[in-house]
């Protein structure tokens, strides 16, 4: 049998036994699984359970303790080896954590570690360029200047750079870390355009993800690893979504969205929030809506279309051009976040990028958690460390957090774990509106549902909270009413009863606004 007929007999990818212990953590206990030519296998699991250890394993950056990888069939010691080896046998990875450096251009980042060169030192610029310009057409990344700083990006453009990286050198095994937890759903769509084109091609992806409807849309089969076990792997037709949960968690969820309150808020008095003509050059355009007591509202529409400047504003991080923002029926001024938190105002905003704007990693979590209300603490110079302790511990066993969270930095702990630390560090601030810009963007199921209680627990004793998220059954399930934003503006607004995907999606893409504009046409 040549060389050719063996690698297509044999799986493409094959983990047997793998194996990694950090101190007193077991990261993976004996994983193993199989991926044929040209296949999607999704890897799932809750955060925390091992599967990020585990493509840093296959990646070549994180040595096991015990177990082996083949290649097409060749058994190779990648980790021992380290990337380049990886990298030698066609595996190439798209990180969670997105590895991009914020100093370099796009063309950089794109080009790095293998820019073509002269004289086998000198970079070729003239040909390092046609490259860059050829990998963005390719890749239908036409709305992107290789010539911008990664730190300009926004964090969708900068998840769709990590994928075209990883896929534009050609790989034969491309390893996907949460690639679409950072994207719109028009992103979504670029990226299942990638899968059929890599698919085509014959590449095996190894998809890491907790979105179900994408494991049916993309894969063959799966594997679910708990507590840094493999519990089975399953071809997706063969198993209920029911049953994943089940094997990801370990106890079944009787129902992922809490229920409805009985009684719906009562618009009396004044709204919690009022924004009226809020406008940001280029962003927002006269946007006005109302948040009111024992509320949620979501703000729905495609990415880019004013959520993250309206969200932002109201927290003060967003200078505005105009506008009136009330508070309980109050005019306040919010020119930075300290305005926002402070007593009698009482806004919070966990943010869209956890690890750069809403925690301080190299920080443990009681000093994340205290950090908005650090004066509380301080007596004469003095942190009163025990209180401070105390209340810190009272948050993060409430969002259900290890207690190590109270010593060890944020950096160590899971994606989900981290999102908690962040929604726990506002709690603390006592505010009565929240403003949650995609809070559970990658975090597992089982972590969602604890969101979801806790959203509607903050909701049921009158707090106020103003939700955006990327996926949007979140709003129809969550929400008592969602504003649909469109270039800017609130164009339309669904109360309870009338809010569906359907309805979001269609005003998300201009569909109201286009037929109110013909409709008065009609009537002149």
């Amino acid at each position: 049998m040549n060389l050719q007929a063996a690698e297509a007999a044999s799986p493409a990818l094959q983990v047997e036994n793998i194996s990694k212990r950090f101190g007193a953590t077991q990261a993976l206990d004996a994983v193993g699984f199989r991926v044929g030519q040209g296949e999607v296998h999704a890897l799932l699991g809750e955060n925390g359970a091992g599967k990020s250890t585990l493509v840093k394993v296959l990646s070549g950056l994180v040595i096991p303790d015990a177990g082996s990888i083949s290649v097409f069939g060749d058994r190779v010691d990648i980790a021992r080896q380290g990337a380049r080896a990886a990298h030698d046998r066609g595996i190439r990875t798209a990180f969670q954590e997105i590895s991009l450096i914020p100093d370099l251009t796009i063309a950089d980042n794109l080009l790095l570690p293998d820019a073509p060169r002269r004289f086998g030192f000198v970079v070729d610029r003239g040909a390092a360029n046609r490259w860059v310009e050829g990998v963005l057409d390719r890749l239908e990344l036409h709305d992107i200047d290789p010539r911008a700083d990664v730190a300009e990006c926004p964090l969708p453009m900068r998840q769709r750079l990590e994928i075209a990286r990883a896929i534009a050198r050609e790989p034969r095994v491309l390893l996907l870390d949460e690639p679409t937890s950072a994207l719109s759903s028009r992103d979504v769509e670029w990226f299942a355009r990638r899968i059929e084109a890599l698919r085509g091609q014959g590449v095996t992806i190894v998809f890491i993800t907790h979105r179900m409807r994408e494991v049916r849309r993309f894969c063959e089969g799966l594997t679910i690893i708990r507590n840094g076990r493999q519990v089975g792997s399953f071809p997706v037709e063969d198993i209920s979504d029911d049953d994943v949960v089940r094997l990801v968690i370990g106890r079944s969820l009787a129902a992922t969205f809490p229920p409805r309150p009985e009684t719906s808020p009562a618009y009396e008095g004044v709204p919690a929030l009022a924004v009226k003509n809020l406008r940001v050059k280029g962003q927002l355009d006269d946007v006005s809506l109302s948040l009111w007591p024992g509320e949620i509202v979501g703000v729905g529409g495609l990415q880019g279309m004013g959520q993250h400047a309206l969200l932002y504003a109201l927290f003060g991080a967003q200078p505005t051009d105009g506008g009136v923002i009330e508070v309980r029926g109050e005019p306040v001024r919010l020119s930075s976040p300290r305005d926002a938190i402070k007593p009698g105002v009482g806004i919070s905003l966990v943010p869209e990028d956890r690890k750069t704007e809403g925690l301080a990693l190299k920080l443990n979590g009681r000093e994340n958690v205290s950090l908005p209300v650090i004066h509380r603490y301080s007596r004469f110079g003095w942190l009163d460390l025990a209180r401070e302790r105390k209340d810190a511990d009272s948050l993060l066993d409430r969002m259900q957090v290890h207690p190590r969270a109270l010593y060890r930095p944020c950096l160590s702990f899971s994606g989900g774990n981290q999102q908690k630390i962040a929604i726990a560090k506002w709690l603390i601030t006592e505010s009565r509106i929240l403003l949650l810009f995609d809070p559970t963007r990658g975090v597992d199921v089982g972590t969602k549902h604890e969101i979801y209680l806790l959203m509607r627990e903050f909701a049921n004793a009158g707090g106020s909270i103003l939700f955006y998220s990327t996926d949007v059954l979140e709003m129809v399930k969550l929400c008592d009413r969602v504003a649909v934003m469109y270039s800017g503006k609130v164009r339309a607004t669904f109360a309870e009863g009338e809010i569906s995907e359907e309805a979001i999606m269609d005003a998300a893409l201009g569909g109201v606004a286009r037929r109110n504009v013909e409709k008065a046409a009609a009537l002149k």
